[in-house]
């Protein structure tokens, strides 16, 4: 059986991503709008009607437009896989982490409203939520967040920034400490006090390490590494694109080792003389981090996963 889908905004980087990755298959029939009708409200609600599944990779507004189209059709419309960050914590949306937690990949299959996750938020959660569950972690623990991503995943503006030249080789931002994926690290982290999240952009495409330090003996119950390790091992023991990595002999982290996979590692860094330790997710921003997660989710939806 053929399933039709449409990808509503196939021009950005996700989105063009998305659909290199399905281009081909023969499972799938790829619908799109002319150049000329894609701000033509009836032409994309004629073509919502006609879809099993409706990829978005809009900015949020014109996501909650898209959405608000398709709610019009009622038991007409699509069912949906967002890629943007509007409904990542909405009611009615499951969450697009198939390994968040035990029962979550079935649900992602039965569900009509797939909200993808964002790529900071899936190297966070991976490190967060296992230990929660697990009781290594208590909600309320404050916590710090680093992550380096690769231009990428900035939009078209940065991309251009950096593929021109004109951006510096490393920056920090979001300095505020608002960023649009703290909402649904906290929500799906099990989170109940907001963590300090630093993110940073480098000069390379795509890529992405995000770290979490620990000082052990000021955690609950002082915990080890190796309940760390355990909990993961344990948490990821049936995962396909998650699995817990050892830490690395030369001390250093490749950020782009991952680069064309949809895969993601876990690893465990500590130092037990000074009760130090650093959890780390190694990721691509553009494979696990976000178009790996929606051809994994769309797969799931499908029933092909």
């Amino acid at each position: 059986m053929t399933t039709k889908i449409f990808i509503d905004g196939d021009a950005g980087t996700t989105g063009l991503e998305i659909r290199e990755r399905l281009s081909g298959r023969s499972d799938i029939a790829l619908l799109a709008l002319p150049q000329e009708k894609r701000k033509n409200v009836a032409a994309k609600r004629d073509i919502l009607a006609s879809v099993d599944i409706a990829i978005l990779c809009l900015p949020d507004d014109a996501a909650k437009e898209t959405v608000a189209l398709c709610d019009a059709l009622g038991a007409d419309g699509p069912r949906l896989l967002d890629a943007s960050t509007a409904h990542r914590v909405a009611k009615g949306w499951v969450y697009g982490f198939a390994e968040l937690c035990k029962g979550q990949a079935a649900a992602i299959a039965a569900s009509r409203r797939v909200a993808n996750v964002g790529c900071y938020a899936t190297g966070a959660i991976a490190l967060i939520r296992p230990l929660v569950d697990a009781g290594l972690l208590q909600s309320d623990q404050a916590l710090t967040i680093n992550a380096v991503s690769g231009y990428s995943g900035g939009g078209r503006q940065m991309i251009e920034a950096y593929e021109s030249g004109r951006a510096p080789a490393f920056e920090l931002y979001a300095l505020g400490f608002e960023h649009k994926h703290v909402p649904e690290i906290m929500a799906y982290g099990k989170l109940a006090a907001r963590p300090l999240f630093v993110p940073s952009v480098g000069n390379f495409r795509q890529g992405m390490l995000v770290s979490i330090p620990l000082i052990l003996d000021a955690l609950p119950g002082k915990p080890k590494a190796r309940d760390f390790e355990a909990a993961y091992a344990s948490h990821y023991a049936d995962a396909k694109h998650v699995r817990l990595a050892p830490a690395p002999a030369n001390g250093k982290l490749d950020a782009l080792a991952l680069n064309e996979t949809d895969d993601l590692e876990v690893f465990v860094v500590a130092n037990a003389a000074y009760g130090h330790a650093l959890l780390v997710a190694r990721l691509d921003n553009l494979g696990k981090g976000a178009a790996g997660a929606a051809a994994q989710n769309l797969d799931l939806m499908m029933g092909s996963e």
